[in-house]
């Protein structure tokens, strides 16, 4: 009886609720094959990181969504929130009860400037910041003194830009949105008024896109400083702003020459500085400054890399950011490249640190290519890794229960599991709380909250 089959139909387990996890069972479930889908998501709420990574005022990125949860409706499927690999089963229960395991679980780390100073108070990972405003359970209790003049974002990507952008954001633009309370209120009462968005190449190399640069430019009471001198490009630079493969480089040079040519008419700054890299961090039990040194940019076009001059300056910072990429984490039982923080593959085929692949285990997104692209990107990464599966099935031991077998064994220890339409009832109340509030939405930002609006509901939607 082959794999796929109605009889046998093939079943598969995603760890993990976030783009790419949705789509490889998107792609899995438009397959001719017979499939039983079970996605499994540590915390009790999907998304990943369009829930606990994109900024509160880009609503419009959150829609894609509204596409997840027709995928969640469909037949084949079934959402197992608050169940995490290696906590609530093992790598080896989940080889056992299903024909495979795709890993979806993103990049939730960051990585570090590998700097002395770096571990200073007020030195911060970007992420954990982003997961903060945006209610991410682990991120809530964290402290930012927003206390300070002077904060400094090292890093050039859209993360970069959105940490700066709502440093800067008048609060009364954000309360209407889903930004967590605990945020809103910090801050409302920040001092930040100036802010440096540091770089270690330069303008034509820079990762974020011309859109989110030019919002930057207008926020109320800011403006964005570029030294001219920064524009002026060296010839393997020009080479790269002029390939027509590069739209993004020269509409964004195209902004900074506009933010150059203002007059300076603000009171507070987002100053943009390029080709400069931290080598130091300085204070006392906590940050008061940074060393920055000069680089100089060496190589071909579409692949300079930035060499140190002795040229350095230092600069005032009371906060720092560190924005310099996010990196995936290991799970108990899977190979993991701690260098490249990704899960070893083969185009999707999870391998041993020799190479060797093993057989039933896939990966996807993040955790499978690094940080690289845009939600949207994850639809052909996921595509990708399915029809390596498909092409595995004659590999596939066979049988496996799957659902069945998981449910009992999370049965068997008591285990809590959040289901799909427990978690809209969950963002219902979300939803009714930000009512109240004016807003789209109040998330909640702890785990048994979460827990505790899913029983209410249901115990308010059973019948008498």
């Amino acid at each position: 009886m082959s794999i796929g089959s109605a009889a046998a139909p093939l079943r598969i387990a995603i760890v993990g609720s976030g783009p790419s996890g949705f789509y490889a069972a998107e792609a899995l479930l438009d397959s001719t094959l017979a499939v039983e889908v079970d996605m499994l998501e540590r915390l009790p709420v999907p998304y990943g990181l369009v829930r606990h990574g994109v900024a509160p005022d880009h609503a419009k990125l959150k829609s894609v969504t509204g596409l997840f949860d027709g995928i969640a409706r469909r037949d084949g499927f079934r959402f197992f929130g608050h169940v995490a690999m290696g906590r609530d089963v093992t790598a080896a229960q989940l080889q056992s009860m299903y024909h495979a395991v795709i890993v979806a679980t993103g990049a939730d780390g960051d990585r570090a400037l590998g700097i002395p100073g770096e571990q200073l108070d007020g030195v911060h990972a970007a992420a954990d910041f982003v997961g903060w405003y945006n209610g991410r359970p682990e991120c809530a209790g964290l402290r930012f003194d927003l206390d300070q003049d002077v904060a400094a974002v090292i890093g050039q990507g859209n993360v970069a830009i959105d940490v700066c952008r709502l440093l800067a954001t008048p609060v009364a633009a954000l309360r209407s949105t889903d930004i967590a309370s605990h945020a809103l209120d910090a801050l409302a009462a920040s001092r930040v008024r100036e802010i440096h968005l540091v770089g270690r190449r330069g303008p034509a190399q820079a990762k974020f896109t011309p859109k989110e640069l030019r919002e930057l430019g207008t926020l109320p009471g800011w403006q964005v400083i570029v030294d001219p001198a920064d524009l002026e490009l060296n010839e393997a630079s020009r080479a790269e702003a002029a390939d027509p493969a590069s739209t993004f480089v020269a509409k964004n040079l195209q902004v900074l020459r506009g933010f150059a040519a203002q007059p300076r008419s603000a009171a507070r700054a987002i100053h943009l500085r390029f080709q400069q890299a931290p080598v130091a961090v300085h204070g006392e039990g906590r940050v008061r400054a940074l060393t920055l040194q000069r680089q100089w940019l060496e190589g071909p076009a579409g692949s300079q890399r930035a060499v140190p001059t002795r040229q350095e300056d230092r600069l005032e910072a009371g906060l720092v950011f560190r924005s310099v990429g996010y990196r995936g984490t290991g799970l108990p039982g899977l190979p993991f490249d701690a260098v490249r923080g990704v899960i070893p593959n083969a185009g999707g085929r999870v391998t041993d640190d020799g190479g060797t692949l093993l057989p039933g285990w896939y990966a996807t997104g993040w955790i499978k290519r690094g940080p690289t692209g845009i939600i949207g990107t994850n639809r052909q990464d996921s595509v990708e890794t399915v029809q390596r599966l498909v092409e595995d099935l004659p590999l596939l031991e066979a049988p496996r229960v799957g659902r069945a077998a998981l449910q009992a064994a999370l049965a068997g220890r008591g285990h809590r599991v959040i289901s799909f339409d427990d978690w809209l009832l969950i963002e219902k109340a979300e939803r009714s709380n930000g009512q109240r509030a004016g807003k789209v939405a109040e998330k909640f930002v702890d785990v048994a909250c979460m827990l505790d609006a899913a029983q209410a509901a249901r115990v308010e939607a059973a019948p008498c």
